[in-house]
């Protein structure tokens, strides 16, 4: 490893564990009251969670599309502050994802993985703000993401991300790799 890796390996790292504690955060304050002080922790832990992946994987995917990069941290960012806070957490997600794929990263497929969950999230998520479909079926939207986000965390701490330039013959970040 040389030194410019190093900065990498740490920043995927914390988002590795970060992660983790946001899915077992999340999952524990789904199953416990509402207005529980418990509850409240959990909540103010994951939004703080939500900024720090952000951070976090904006300094790793920054140099694959600085523009796209910045959206999905703002994404995260408005994540931990709005009430609607999973069609940011979804679309952060989408673009960070879409940003690993492209920068080859991670596994390709572990990276797509990433890009359909996400997009699963993307368009599932207003249509059950419209009614269009319930709250058992959103469900297995949960899933994919849970089959990306678990693996990808691991990845991250044990292996890292693969440090790369932009393709000079890219000349924008919607091009498909």
């Amino acid at each position: 490893m040389n030194a410019s890796e190093t900065p990498y390996r740490t920043y995927a790292r914390v988002a590795g564990f970060t992660f983790l504690f946001y899915i077992v955060a999340g999952i524990s304050s789904m199953a416990l009251p509402n207005k529980s002080q418990v509850a409240d922790l959990l909540n103010l832990l994951l939004n703080f969670s939500a900024i720090v992946l952000g951070v976090t994987l904006f300094m790793i995917t920054r140099e694959q599309g600085p523009a796209l990069a910045l959206l999905a941290l703002a994404c995260r960012i408005l994540e931990a502050v709005h009430s609607e806070s999973a069609i940011f957490f979804a679309v952060g997600s989408l673009l960070f994802s879409w940003l690993l794929l492209q920068g080859r990263m991670i596994p390709v497929a572990l990276a797509w993985l990433g890009v359909l969950a996400s997009v699963l999230w993307v368009v599932g998520l207003p249509l059950q703000l419209i009614g269009v479909l319930p709250d058992s079926v959103t469900w297995f939207i949960y899933l994919p993401m849970a089959a990306f986000e678990i693996p990808f965390a691991l990845w991250l701490i044990i292996k890292g991300v693969a440090i790369s330039t932009p393709n000079a013959a890219t000349p924008h970040a919607f091009q498909v790799p």
